[in-house]
């Protein structure tokens, strides 16, 4: 009789175990957060050329629905003056929110983890020259740096030869996080956009 007490009172703490093995578990699954969603929504993107003296050039690309990276659509043609010094600055917006958001400035806050890179026609410029850092063929004037004095993009200088010039220009943001150093290039990381204007230098 003993004995069948003793087993009915195994079994008991047994069951009990499972139980509580078995909450933990349950538990342990609710505790594990989602995956966070870093991807940025960019709709509007507009380069601002600013020279030491005369207009400034602006020119524009636009995605309505922010959807996918080959949906901003170039609405401007470049058109600089020549034997002139411009900077070249952004502003990318996801204009989705309500105000607008200003990615411009996430990618600044990350400057760690991006880079624009820039590709243009031969010698379109006096300086920099070459084809530019997408193909890796000539060093640009990037005027601002993350923490560890990498380049970002979002602030280069360009000077215009004297004489007439018709062209291309492309600006390519690349997403580098964990990844970028002092080595790493256009292809490096994940493309957020990469967009080609019609340059023309007159």
């Amino acid at each position: 009789m003993k004995t069948i007490e003793n087993l009915k009172t195994y079994g008991l703490i047994a069951i009990l175990f499972l139980g509580i093995t078995l909450t933990s578990c349950n538990n342990d699954d609710d505790e594990i957060p989602d995956a966070e969603n870093h991807e940025e929504i960019i709709t509007n993107v507009k380069l601002i050329f600013t020279p030491t003296t005369g207009a400034v050039v602006e020119a524009r690309a636009q995605d309505p629905d922010g959807e996918g990276l080959e949906e901003l659509e170039i609405l401007d043609e470049i058109t600089l003056a020549a034997d002139t010094d411009y900077t070249l600055t952004f502003e990318i917006m996801n204009n989705l929110e309500e105000p607008g958001e200003d990615i411009g400035k996430e990618i600044n806050e990350e400057a760690d983890e991006h880079q624009i890179f820039f590709g243009f026609t031969t010698d379109a410029f006096s300086t920099p020259t070459g084809t530019g850092n997408i193909s890796g063929s000539s060093t640009i004037n990037y005027l601002d740096f993350d923490e560890n004095q990498n380049p970002l993009g979002l602030q280069t200088s360009w000077s215009t030869g004297t004489g007439t010039q018709a062209g291309e220009f492309t600006v390519r943001l690349q997403h580098q996080p964990d990844i970028k150093d002092d080595t790493t290039g256009a292809t490096d990381g994940d493309t957020d956009f990469e967009l080609t204007f019609v340059l023309n230098i007159q």
